[in-house]
């Protein structure tokens, strides 16, 4: 059994590295790194801050933390989990404050233990400063070993630590705007950043805006968010995006933003408009839910194949199935039920049951499907391992013709900036052709939606969007010689 002080850290000062190696599980379906929420001049900071955690939990799941100032004083508590199982009603009411910042976490940059979980913070010069991170820098191992041979200590193996860094290293003889402008000129990569001190929120996006942070307020409260389906959930009003290499500094004084001469293309991902955000969330100017409706009706006049169905595997084809089947007349079932009370705790299956897994999540409706020709709307295919096990069980209750199209072009290219799949082995799409792979999951058909309309899905202009997960083109360049991660 875990000891309490291996699942719990109150206090940065007293967390320590677990000497075990975390188990690394990478499932079918790939994951982004972080969710961002924080709350200046609210005397329910840390509930708040809890709410909007609550509502990014789909963005990390490994652990999350909060940590809170009343202005002079500064608590913390974070560790390994859900949000919910993390913190009870009186965790939150030791958590006191006007001040909140939280984060939840799934690593793609450092192991999944609890002295990696955020927000991290530190002590410097007298000042408590906090960092929630959500990306991956890619020039952290340069820059880290820079550091370390100026004489830097590292207690975690994240990117996010060497912000702090960076920051701490530029301070003398500046405030901490300026220190945080000149680490903005050091770190490559995609970055949306709160930092946090016993009085001062300060935001900082990368220059090129792959992902998201948004600004709201709340009264005469500010939030922060990495989506804005927070704002909805604790009655916020949505005001506008942090922008692209923009420094926000949120105070007594009300809000300063500082916008660092960093040149750069705009690049927001579009993987997260595919597949991370949840639809209820506004990113980059885009609904997400009309533009997942758009893919739909694109793949129908893209591919007019006719079947008796279109379902999709929820939830993540749900919203294109929608477009799909209101462009094309075919009518939408959901053949398949999801158990939505599977938890990170689940007893695991023996090896004799080896499909139980699958199962258990995702099940069939038996007597729609049987006889039938079904299309499925899937969102993405990473590695194929999922899908091959779910066509095989629609073939086995009796689907006669099983199609699917895909509402993005195949990965071919390993993502830099913070979602995990980092190298083109993990992409089934880099070793086999469409028609191969059309074989391997033991489909009739497959289809792939033309880049072209992706992005004609958007409201966003091509040179806006980073798309380098499908062409290769990186919009921030990496030397693999020398720009390597902090993977462990």
């Amino acid at each position: 059994m875990e000891k309490p002080e291996e699942k719990h850290a109150i206090r940065y000062e007293k967390t320590r590295p677990d000497k075990r190696e975390a188990m690394k599980v990478r499932p079918d379906r790939p994951k982004d790194e972080c969710g961002i929420f924080a709350v200046y001049n609210h005397k329910d900071a840390s509930k708040l801050t809890y709410f909007g955690l609550f509502s990014l939990q789909h963005r990390g799941q490994e652990s999350a933390g909060i940590v809170t100032s009343d202005g002079n004083k500064v608590m913390e508590h974070k560790a390994m989990g859900l949000v919910p199982d993390i913190f009870g009603e009186p965790i939150l009411d030791k958590l006191e404050g006007h001040i909140a910042l939280g984060h939840v976490r799934y690593s793609t940059t450092g192991s999944s233990l609890l002295v990696n979980a955020q927000p991290f913070r530190i002590q410097y010069a007298g000042k408590s400063i906090s960092i929630a991170h959500n990306g991956n820098l890619v020039n952290s191992r340069s820059i880290r070993e820079d550091l370390e041979g100026s004489g830097s200590i590292f207690q975690s193996t994240m990117d996010s630590e060497i912000v702090l860094h960076l920051i701490a290293r530029n301070m003398k003889g500046k405030d901490l705007e300026q220190a945080v402008v000149e680490a903005m000129k050091s770190i490559k990569g995609a970055y949306s950043i709160a930092i946090m001190t016993e009085d001062t929120i300060i935001a900082f996006r990368d220059p090129n805006g792959f992902r998201p942070l948004s600004l709201g307020r709340l009264n005469s409260s500010y939030v922060l968010s990495s989506e804005t389906c927070s704002f909805d959930l604790v009655d916020a009003e949505y005001l506008r995006d942090v922008e692209p290499g923009e420094i926000l500094i949120i105070s007594k004084d009300g809000l300063k933003s500082i916008k660092p001469d960093i040149p750069a293309r705009k690049a927001h991902c579009i993987f997260e408009l595919i597949y991370f955000a949840r639809p209820d969330s506004n990113l980059f100017g885009q609904n997400v839910y009309l533009f997942r409706k758009n893919q739909g009706k694109l793949m129908a006049e893209e591919f007019p194949i006719r079947t008796d169905m279109v379902m999709p595997f929820p939830d993540s084809g749900n919203y294109a199935a929608i477009g799909y089947a209101q462009a094309s007349g075919v009518p939408l079932e959901m053949g398949v039920i999801r158990n939505h009370y599977i938890g990170r705790t689940f007893i695991q299956p023996s090896q004799s049951m080896r499909d139980f897994g699958v199962k258990v999540k995702l099940n069939p409706v038996k007597e729609l499907i049987k006889d039938k020709s079904i299309m499925i709307i899937e969102d993405s295919i990473i590695r194929g391992t999922t899908s091959k096990t779910r066509i095989k069980t629609l073939r086995e209750i009796g689907a006669k013709e099983v199609h699917m199209l895909v509402s993005c072009p195949p990965h071919c290219f390993p993502c830099h900036y913070g979602i995990d799949f980092s190298t083109k082995g993990e992409l089934i799409a880099a070793q086999k052709s469409v028609d191969e792979i059309r074989d391997f999951i033991g489909l009739d058909s497959l289809g792939y939606l033309h880049i072209d309309n992706v992005v004609k899905a958007t409201d966003i202009p091509r040179e806006n969007l980073c798309l380098a997960c499908f062409d290769g083109n990186y919009p921030v360049p990496i030397n693999m010689k020398t720009d390597k991660f902090c993977l462990e």
